[in-house]
């Protein structure tokens, strides 16, 4: 082995010693249960948005498997191919136990961060959120900051469920103010996320990260986003979850 490539060697273990031992400004949880190599680019993008802001950062991908499917789903394996080319990206991927809600606790138990979001990992939400909600977060010193949309190029499906949805969870918790519950990145300083107790595996994971905040008087902003359409492939989100979150609801109203 060259002197070269024995440099540069030590020069990536290094780095991955660094990064393993000094606290991000940011930790981003990507959730990409199925997205395959189409998230790549999405992370990528995360990456290099991350770095123009100047901000020390990891990228925790979460690609979590159900067994029967698991080996359908070549995401976990994509996911460890670009973690060893970058020590900044810290995969999750083991069997799920749980949906939506159960991947996002997965990847936030984890994080280091001084910040944490989350977000999809599908390009619906802008990459570039993450970075404005960081923004804001420092701007006005919230506790938790969120985007809302105020356009939609999804179908009439989501559009509605999504309106139902915010609309019960008003009238059951009326402390909520925040606009659109479900809508993503949300990021959180390390003081605050370290207060919530978050149970939820499943689409309610979103209601319950704004229940408990209110109820802690944190302080929480929003900012204005774009939702984009998903080309590649339908939406998780079906009608049948709409009476999942009625139920969720209400059971978390009269049991608190």
């Amino acid at each position: 082995m060259s002197n070269v490539s024995i440099t540069r060697k030590l020069k990536k273990e290094m780095e991955k010693i660094n990064n393993e031992t000094k606290v991000p400004d940011i930790s981003v949880v990507i959730l990409c249960y199925r997205e395959g190599r189409t998230v790549v680019g999405f992370i990528l993008e995360m990456k290099r948005l991350i770095e123009e802001r100047g901000l020390s950062y990891e990228l925790i991908p979460v690609a979590n498997y159900y067994e029967n499917g698991g080996q359908k789903d070549k995401t976990p394996d994509i996911l460890k191919e670009l973690a060893k080319r970058d020590s900044h990206i810290i995969p999750v991927s083991k069997e799920k136990h749980g949906g939506f809600g159960w991947d996002v606790r997965s990847g936030l138990s984890i994080a280091r961060g001084e910040t944490v979001a989350f977000i999809d990992g599908d390009g619906q939400m802008p990459a570039n959120d993450v970075v404005r909600v960081y923004d804001e977060l420092v701007r006005t010193g919230s506790d938790v900051v969120q985007t809302f949309r105020v356009k939609r190029l999804d179908t009439l499906q989501r559009v509605v469920i999504s309106r139902i949805y915010n609309m019960l969870l008003k009238i059951l918790f009326p402390r909520v103010t925040v606009f659109d519950a479900n809508s993503k990145p949300k990021i959180f300083t390390r003081e605050s996320l370290e207060k919530l107790t978050l149970v939820s595996s499943d689409w309610f994971i979103d209601a319950e990260v704004l229940i408990q905040a209110t109820e802690q008087n944190f302080k929480i902003s929003q900012i204005p986003t774009v939702f984009h359409k998903n080309k590649l492939r339908p939406s998780y989100v079906r009608l049948g979850a709409i009476f999942e979150f009625i139920k969720n609801l209400i059971s978390y109203r009269f049991r608190r």
